[in-house]
């Protein structure tokens, strides 16, 4: 149930997110890898970066970014193939400290979390010390850092979380909301992807404050459902409760190119979308037997095409087939031009062990 205003007002969110997890982890296990530029990835040329160190960051290396790209950023970065197998096991770790301090738990990945600290085990009555305590006990249980952030919502706490990061905590309170969020750039709120930025900046709207200068009704006639949570953001309003028994039907990635391209020049882009999907379903643990591929002609239409297998697929390999059965071989028009490309999977199968999405850091 959504919260009301008066319970809205009285929260304290605390957003856990861990410091460029998968490539911490690889340099705690191996360490004469810390301080060196490392980029988890698998080994191929094809893949795409599932994480970089704050060294090879440095370098302009970022997570989803071609490992092919990686490489000619940073010539000396130390490519190590992902251990989700690991991840999953510290995670769990971390998982274990937050429920020390309160059941409401969120978990959004295997390296972050939203923590309601409302009413906490401690009862302590401050979200700062709380969150100052978890982090050093991740520390201590883990030897890994994580970026904390407190605020009065879910949407503020995770922006507050990247503010110092590594290994810092930023606290928004409530009277200090609308301070912190109107000179932010529109991209930081949450559903706001590349299509949406542009169309916002072709109305002149560039940071927080000025997409709060428009009305309720302009936004739902420009965006449909999702103007009234973009008039809601922008003045620093989530009423979304930390929900701890989220049940993820689906996943999916996207991407939208700067220009439009044909069938032929879509497929470069296709793989490490693929890649993509697959690190999500082994870092969750997931098969899956439905798979789709979504594409977004020149004038914006829709155009969908599935395939469910009689048993769940197992490689990265028989999945790439698939999605190139479903780009080639589903009878779309070669002529039209397509601006933005998307993939997902569904139909889960899990093991016993329930384990949650993963991220690309």
């Amino acid at each position: 149930m959504p919260l009301t205003s008066d319970e809205y007002s009285l929260k304290k969110i605390i957003h856990i997110d861990m410091d460029a997890f998968y490539a911490s982890v690889e340099q705690r296990e191996k360490p004469d890898l810390i301080g060196r530029p490392v980029i988890v990835a698998w080994p191929s040329n094809r893949s795409v970066v599932c994480a970089a160190s704050y060294e090879a960051r440095s370098f302009g290396v970022r997570s989803a970014m071609p490992a092919s790209r990686a490489k000619k950023l940073c010539p000396k970065g130390i490519f190590v193939p992902p251990q989700f197998d690991l991840y999953r096991q510290i995670s769990d770790e971390v998982k274990l400290v937050y429920s020390k301090y309160t059941d409401l738990i969120e978990p959004l990945s295997l390296d972050e979390a939203y923590l309601d600290v409302t009413k906490n085990k401690l009862e302590l009555p401050s979200a700062t010390e709380l969150a100052q305590r978890i982090k050093t006990e991740i520390k201590q249980v883990t030897d890994l850092n994580a970026s904390a952030g407190v605020g009065p919502n879910k949407f503020i706490a995770k922006i507050a979380s990247d503010w110092n990061k590594p290994d810092g905590i930023y606290v928004v309170k409530p009277k200090d909301v609308l301070r912190f969020i109107s000179p932010l750039p529109v991209r930081k709120i949450p559903g706001i992807g590349p299509a949406t930025e542009a169309s916002l900046k072709t109305r002149h709207i560039h940071i927080v404050s000025e997409l709060a200068c428009i009305s309720e009704a302009q936004l739902v006639s420009w965006y449909g459902k999702f103007g009234k949570r973009l008039f809601n953001l922008a003045r620093g309003i989530d009423y979304s409760p930390v929900n701890n028994n989220r049940v993820r039907k689906s996943l999916s990635c996207e991407t939208t190119f700067e220009q439009d391209k044909t069938l032929e020049q879509i497929e470069p882009e296709v793989l490490p979308l693929v890649e993509k999907i697959w690190n999500q379903l082994s870092s969750k643990n997931l098969e899956a037997n439905t798979f789709y591929l979504k594409l977004k002609t020149h004038d914006f239409k829709n155009t969908t095409r599935s395939k469910t297998n009689p048993r769940p697929v197992h490689s990265l390999d028989e999945l790439i087939m698939i999605v190139q059965h479903l780009l080639y071989k589903s009878r779309l028009p070669k002529n039209l031009r397509y601006r933005l490309i998307g993939i997902g999977a569904s139909n889960f199968i899990q093991s016993s062990t329930t384990q949650d999405q993963p991220r690309l850091l």
